[in-house]
């Protein structure tokens, strides 16, 4: 369990790894999870996603450049952290040089709580205007969603739960 624990907060404090090993030890993450996370959301297609984005987009970053796709990923690599993905693709049409960006979202998130979404969507949104992961970047996430550092740190633990045996596994 320390490996994997280590491998989804490794870079938190030791003291909240030891909290979240005591909810692990003791069978109650998931319990924890489901009260502070109980809702459910109605984005469960390509379009319901884009129409989503776009209005988040809008909100925040009516600015930024405009989005030619946004999909659901069901392929993604969630084992290796990769939960979204913003993507600029640039082609020369004739004289121009055209961008065109888009953004995947693991298909993992239509069966999580909203907030979940919402906290992916943001982080892929913040990437139209910052490529790295700096401090500008986690401001302009925190500017679109206030609780942002905490949903982070909850998805981590909802990653961590599902990447621990079952305790039918185990018996």
């Amino acid at each position: 369990m320390d490996a994997v624990l280590r491998r989804y907060l490794g870079a938190y404090p030791d003291h909240l790894q030891a909290q979240v090993r005591g909810l692990v030890e003791q069978g109650r993450l998931e319990e924890h999870l489901k009260r502070r996370y109980p809702g459910s959301h109605q984005v469960q297609s390509d379009g319901a996603l884009h129409e989503y984005v776009q209005e988040l987009k809008q909100a925040h970053m009516r600015s930024a450049p405009p989005l030619h796709k946004v999909q659901f990923q069901n392929k993604m690599d969630v084992l290796q952290n990769v939960l979204g993905l913003h993507t600029a693709i640039s082609r020369i049409q004739g004289a121009k040089l055209k961008a065109k960006a888009e953004i995947r979202v693991s298909g993992l998130f239509k069966e999580l709580a909203p907030e979940f979404l919402e906290m992916v969507v943001v982080h892929e949104l913040a990437h139209l205007r910052e490529r790295e992961h700096n401090k500008a970047f986690y401001q302009l996430c925190r500017h679109m969603l206030p609780d942002y550092h905490q949903v982070e740190f909850d998805l981590r633990l909802v990653l961590l739960q599902r990447a621990l045996p079952s305790a039918s596994a185990e018996a």
